[in-house]
This record gives C-alpha cells, sequence and structure tokens, in this order.
C-alpha cells in the first residue's frame, strides 16, 4: 500500500523540478495548504446538509406556500398489489406481451393498465414544491459563495492580472480566506454527493455524481498542490452560471414565465462569457 501512495503521489508528476513535498510543509514564517487540512471537510458537509434541510423546512417551504407554489405532488396510482409487484421486481414499462396478460390476470382493459403505470412512474417524481425547495437552497448558497468569493478576488493580485497565480509558484503562502473558500466550496459539493442517495432519484442521477466526484477531486487536488489562486478564479466563475440558473428554476417553479424566460436567458450570456469564453481564453 505504501509503495502503491509512493507511486501516485510522485513529486515528479505533481510539483515542479526540483520540489519536494517536504518543501511544501507550513512553517512559523509561511503556512501552505496540507491534506490534512482536508478532512475537517466531512463533518462541514454534515453540518452544511443539516442546514440544508432547516433551510428547506423553516424558509424555503413557506416562501414557496407564499408564492403559491404547488404543493401537491403528481396524482397517485391506485393500490394494486400485483401491478405492483411488477413494477418494482421486473418493470416500469411493461411491453404489450405482458400487457396483455395483466389485462387477463386482473380483468382490466389495457389502456386503464397503462394509465397506472404512467401515474405510477409519475408518483416517484418530486413535486414541484420539493424542486422549489432544492433550487432555493442552492441559490442561496451559491450567491453567497459567490458574493464571498468576489469580495476576497478583489482583494486579490491575481483577479485582473493571471499571471499572479504563477509568480513564485509553489511557494505562494495559504491565505485565511482562501483557506475558508477553499474548504466550504469542497464541503458544499461532499454535501451534495452524499444527499443525492437520501433524495429523490432523478434521471440525472448518474451525470451528477459523476460531475460531484469530479468536482471534488479537482478541488481537492488544487487545493494539495496549491494551486489555489486559479483555483478560486475558477470557483468564482462557475458560480455566477449557477446562481442566475438556480433562480430560473425558482421563478419557473412559480409560473413567473416572462421572468423565468429573462433570466433562462440571462443565465446563457453568462454561461457562454464565462465558461466558453473568460474560462478558456483568459
Amino acid at each position: 500500500m505504501a509503495g502503491i501512495l509512493a507511486w501516485f503521489w510522485n513529486e515528479r508528476f505533481w510539483l515542479p523540478h526540483n520540489v519536494t513535498w517536504a518543501d511544501l510543509q507550513s512553517t512559523e514564517e509561511a503556512s501552505f495548504p496540507q491534506a490534512e487540512d482536508l478532512y475537517v471537510a466531512f463533518p462541514l458537509a454534515f453540518c452544511i446538509f443539516m442546514i440544508r434541510l432547516l433551510f428547506e423546512r423553516f424558509i424555503a417551504k413557506p416562501c414557496a406556500l407564499g408564492l403559491k407554489v404547488q404543493a401537491n405532488g403528481p396524482q397517485k396510482a391506485q393500490p394494486n398489489a400485483i401491478l405492483e409487484k411488477v413494477f418494482t421486481a421486473i418493470t416500469k414499462h411493461p411491453d404489450e406481451k405482458r400487457l396483455e396478460g395483466l389485462s387477463k390476470q386482473l380483468d382490466w382493459d389495457v389502456r386503464s393498465i397503462q394509465r397506472w403505470f404512467r401515474q405510477r412512474r409519475n408518483q416517484e417524481k418530486p413535486s414541484t414544491l420539493t424542486k422549489f425547495c432544492e433550487s432555493m437552497w442552492r441559490f442561496t448558497f451559491y450567491l453567497y459563495i459567490f458574493t464571498y468569493g468576489v469580495r476576497f478576488l478583489k482583494k486579490t493580485p491575481w483577479l485582473w492580472n493571471t499571471r499572479q497565480c504563477w509568480n513564485g509558484y509553489p511557494y505562494q503562502p495559504l491565505m485565511p480566506d482562501l483557506h475558508y473558500y477553499y474548504i466550504v466550496e469542497l464541503s458544499f459539493y461532499w454535501s451534495l454527493m452524499f444527499s443525492q442517495f437520501i433524495d429523490i432519484k432523478r434521471k440525472d442521477f448518474g451525470i451528477m455524481f459523476t460531475h460531484h466526484i469530479v468536482t471534488v477531486t479537482l478541488i481537492t487536488f488544487s487545493y494539495v498542490t496549491n494551486l489555489t489562486r486559479v483555483g478560486t478564479l475558477t470557483l468564482c466563475l462557475h458560480d455566477a452560471a449557477d446562481v442566475v440558473l438556480e433562480a430560473a428554476k425558482m421563478a419557473n417553479y412559480c409560473k413567473y414565465q416572462k421572468l423565468s424566460d429573462l433570466l433562462f436567458l440571462t443565465f446563457a450570456i453568462v454561461f457562454i462569457v464565462s465558461r466558453l469564453g473568460i474560462y478558456p481564453l483568459w
């Protein structure tokens, strides 16, 4: 195991020439990012998840009801043990042959059975109220962390001069504000990854789970290798579009169509400018 870890953390791959991990150990004169710093992200991720539950129940839900967001979910299918067994153990989309067999077994017409399966599938979808609360939580977090990131970056020399991201690398002391920014972002994505197994499953579960794994991996390794300056720029750029996207979703759930269209248009512009323009070109 030690040999595998030594191979994985080979300094020739992760660090510049003639730099070792020992050179990046914190001292009394300067503090550098340490892998051990990231352990705090796990209890903090749990705290963020608990804050989310309280936020959705006591803040987001009352706001949603005040905005007359639909509280009821899709119409529930009538209880039927045979169809429920087929749905949970065999298939959620029965073919014609199975539909005909169920029709004879239950003395139902095929159309009624198809309607039952459609209602049963819809029953597993989250209600508009649930989706609004989730979007409001994400909007609030992204707005907070984006605002924090902008305020922090305004005080740094590398916001407008990106060459400063590499000036003196990797011997760039760790600033307390930068450390906080990184740890909170990392903890949030850890909380999202864990909460996916508790939340209602959606069609994009696999895609979003992969996205969270990639995000956590990039944040982790950029911190350990002290690529934090360029990392803060990347985080701030990505959060900018997410704020507008979640706002657009909330407007859509409230059926404010004109506002929703405007926000989705704004999101498209911000996304193109930040992620397809500034990020790769600057």
